[in-house]
């Protein structure tokens, strides 16, 4: 029993990652319905995708990640293109993460210690560079707890609040630019939906059990959806037009210091985990995989996102858009792949049926995203 919890909330808590951040946010531009579609049209779609993964782990031997699994699949070709993805879509991940957790610890700080974004966001990455250069044993479980107790903060937050949500303030988007917005939530969602990379992890941690894999991919994806309704419910319930960005900072103009700062605290902690735990899986890709000197793979681990940010990269919901529609739909265009390749034998006109408008889908987010970044 306690394997089958223990998955469970290894693949949720990976799934709720920093895009729930962005959710508030964009329902404000375009509008609970369409974003209450776009969960359950990509709902179907990532569920879909992970169960197809989930059934090729089940029959490939020994414990790959998706590279791995690209090989065995697709030859070096499909390997390669799972490794471009993996590498781009990890530093864009950590950057988001710097971006969010700079700007978290700057709220909270700033007004006590003084100092700006940049300062705060550098001390944020050195502390992050320092454990990914050492390692730190049980990182996933540290993880795991600070998101419980974050969302723990946000009950706090909605028994005490409970009277300044307004439900109204979910429909206040304009409705004529949620339309003119209509696919700015593909990716984003897209993003905060996606765990596929820990599945091969849930396999080996359900033992015997394997062939639940299925349902508990089905309910981390359930529990990650209703967990972010909530999470807009609460915070453009309070905020409304206030809303930001990354959520939590508009809270400021409506609660008092002493809840928002607490959300911060473990806002930040959340992130900051996370940034460790991506770093630290990017790091042996780096060298296990590439066979890259340890010192050589921090250095590019950890370089890479603190320099697109310096350089200017600093809008977190573009850029968890592009890493969602583009590195992520690659993944899964992978997936489909591979799943086509070993069930092509099998007559099946439902399986076919399925595929290819998901190719489809992927394959149009991937192009609809690359153009409105360049433009």
């Amino acid at each position: 029993m306690m394997k089958k919890i223990y998955a469970l909330a290894t693949l949720a808590g990976t799934i709720i990652g920093v895009g729930f951040f962005a959710l508030p946010y964009l329902t404000l531009q375009v509008g609970f319905w369409i974003i209450l579609v776009y969960f359950i049209v990509l709902g179907f779609l990532v569920i879909l995708l992970h169960l197809f993964f989930a059934e090729l782990a089940l029959k490939t031997p020994d414990y790959k990640r998706l590279p791995g699994f690209a090989k065995v699949y697709l030859g070096n070709k499909g390997e390669k293109i799972a490794y471009l993805s993996a590498i781009l879509g990890g530093f864009g991940a950590l950057l988001a993460y710097l971006i969010v957790g700079g700007e978290f610890l700057t709220e909270l700080l700033s007004p006590i210690f003084s100092g700006g974004n940049l300062i705060w966001t550098i001390v944020y990455f050195s502390m992050g560079a320092f454990l990914i250069l050492f390692g730190i044993k049980a990182i996933s479980k540290v993880e795991f707890w600070s998101l419980i107790l974050f969302f723990i903060v946000l009950l706090l937050i909605f028994f005490q609040s409970k009277n300044l949500i307004n439900i109204e303030n979910l429909f206040i988007g304009n409705w004529q630019l949620g339309i003119g917005n209509l696919f700015l939530p593909y990716g984003v969602i897209l993003f905060s939906l996606w765990g596929a990379s820990l599945i091969p992890e849930v396999e080996e941690l359900l033992g015997q059990e394997k062939k639940l894999i299925k349902k508990i991919v089905v309910s981390a994806i359930l529990i990650a959806v209703i967990i972010y309704l909530f999470f807009i419910y609460l915070i453009l319930g309070i905020t409304g037009s206030q809303t930001t960005e990354s959520a939590l900072i508009g809270l400021k103009n409506v609660l008092g210091r002493q809840f928002v700062s607490l959300a911060l605290f473990f806002g930040i902690l959340t992130t900051f985990t996370s940034f460790i735990t991506l770093g630290l899986t990017l790091k042996k890709v780096f060298c296990y995989d590439l066979r890259i000197n340890k010192t050589l793979a921090w250095l590019i681990t950890c370089v890479v996102p603190l320099s697109l940010f310096l350089i200017g990269f600093k809008k977190f919901i573009p850029i968890i858009s592009f890493i969602g529609a583009v590195m992520l739909g690659i993944d899964g265009i992978l997936i489909l792949l591979m799943y086509h390749k070993e069930t092509k034998n099998q007559k099946s006109k439902f399986k076919n049926l399925l595929i290819y408008p998901l190719f489809l889908i992927l394959f149009l987010g991937i192009f609809y995203e690359i153009f409105y970044f360049l433009k």
